[in-house]
């Protein structure tokens, strides 16, 4: 019989909060982690972008060396951030004996895109000698689990994911099939991501994705709504620290959930369009049930990827219905990302912890800003406020650029 997997330790940083527990009573609030733009000046960018979710108040000397922090991008500072609270919200300590049986799968979609960013106008304006000899490691994709493994002393297996938003999703999947086959005894896995910068608001304006309300901004994103117009982008990042199920209560652990199963696909579509059906989806979250060994009735909850775009939200609706039958329209749906906007590759290790509270609490999260059904989109998608519930099964969507879909299902631990 395979043994469980459990998580045992959790921690974010995002627009939301700087820990969990902040971060949770938010979400559960229905607040909205949107403001304008002030880690840049876009009105001098000329974007006709000026809002995003950015992370309030952090302070990287309270969680690193001083002198270290700024050697790190932005992304980096958020992932041991995160990290630090995840590990010691665990308990797991780092010893010798056990550094190389552990695993860092800490993922990026992006990486160092304003360490990047500030490079390029350096070597543009001033030449390529006042470029910083430590560029390589801000920027890298990896860097933050590089970075985390040596905060920590962790000397098991050590990388990124890369699968554009489904990063985080598919780091902390591909952290369970390690486990399961006895690769590593513990994982600290999850993802950051910080692409607010000119050039990543920019980019994603161009292809149409993002939200320009930039006076109305107290009712954006509006997953699922009618007049939905478009994401907001999101920073932060999210670790949880994973286990085999003996060897976290041999340690004594307090064990929070069961991280049951894990699905991947490829859409084979189109590089950013979802497939129209939702196919791929369908299909992840027929294979994370399988691999959770359950069955779609168990589901009490999804955490859906509901960016806020016209065709993510109609293709992942028509996912859930193609995947779920008629049961598609009893089980509660939303989308965390109307409050913390989209995090693009960091969003899927979020949502994971926001499942496991959902499931520990008995809550579940609103879709906030839901004003006008779409008839393309008519589950039950938590409008507004938050619903008392007690469930047993959750499972979180994390869909990206290139046809990539991403599913874990958590399971209650008893």
């Amino acid at each position: 019989m395979q043994e469980r997997i459990v998580i045992t330790g959790m921690g974010t940083v995002n627009p939301l909060g700087l820990n969990v527990k902040e971060s949770w009573e938010n979400v559960i609030g229905g607040r909205s982690g949107v403001g304008p733009i002030t880690i840049f000046d876009s009105h001098a960018a000329n974007l006709q972008v000026h809002i995003a979710a950015e992370v309030k108040n952090f302070k990287p000397e309270e969680y690193m060396d001083a002198r270290e922090a700024r050697r790190r991008d932005r992304f980096e500072q958020f992932a041991v951030a995160s990290a630090k609270e995840a590990i010691s919200n665990s308990g797991l300590e780092v010893t010798e004996a056990n550094s190389g049986r552990i695993g860092v799968i800490i993922s990026s979609a992006i990486g160092g895109l304003h360490s990047l960013q500030e490079a390029t106008l350096i070597n543009y304006k001033e030449g390529p000698r006042k470029v910083s000899p430590f560029l390589i490691p801000m920027l890298m994709a990896n860097g933050g689990a590089g970075m985390t493994a040596i905060e920590f002393g962790i000397k098991g297996p050590c990388f990124s994911v890369a699968s554009a938003c489904a990063s985080g999703a598919d780091g902390i999947g591909t952290a369970l099939m390690m486990l399961r086959t006895g690769m590593i005894d513990a994982a600290v896995t999850g993802a950051a991501e910080t692409t607010i910068t000119s050039t990543g608001v920019a980019a994603f304006d161009r292809v149409g994705a993002m939200s320009r309300r930039n006076d109305g901004y107290s009712m954006t994103p509006q997953p699922f709504d009618k007049n939905r117009d478009g994401l907001v982008m999101g920073e932060g990042g999210a670790v949880i620290v994973l286990e085999r199920e003996s060897d976290a209560k041999a340690r004594g652990a307090n064990i929070l959930a069961e991280l049951a199963g894990y699905g991947a696909t490829a859409d084979a579509f189109h590089v950013t369009a979802p497939h129209e059906h939702g196919a791929g989806g369908a299909a992840a979250m027929k294979m994370a049930l399988a691999s959770a060994k359950a069955n779609v009735d168990e589901v009490g909850y999804i955490n859906a990827h509901g960016t806020g775009t016209s065709l993510n939200d109609q293709a992942e609706t028509r996912a859930v219905k193609a995947a779920f039958g008629d049961l598609a329209y009893k089980v509660p749906i939303s989308s965390t990302k109307s409050m913390t906007g989209h995090m693009m590759g960091a969003t899927g290790a979020l949502e994971i912890i926001f499942c496991v509270q959902a499931i520990r609490e008995g809550i579940l999260p609103p879709t906030i800003h839901y004003e006008t059904p779409d008839p393309e989109c008519d589950l039950d998608y938590i409008p507004n406020k938050a619903r008392e519930a007690k469930i047993s099964l959750a499972i979180s969507n994390a869909f990206g650029f290139g046809g990539h879909n991403a599913v874990l299902a958590v399971r209650k631990y008893s």
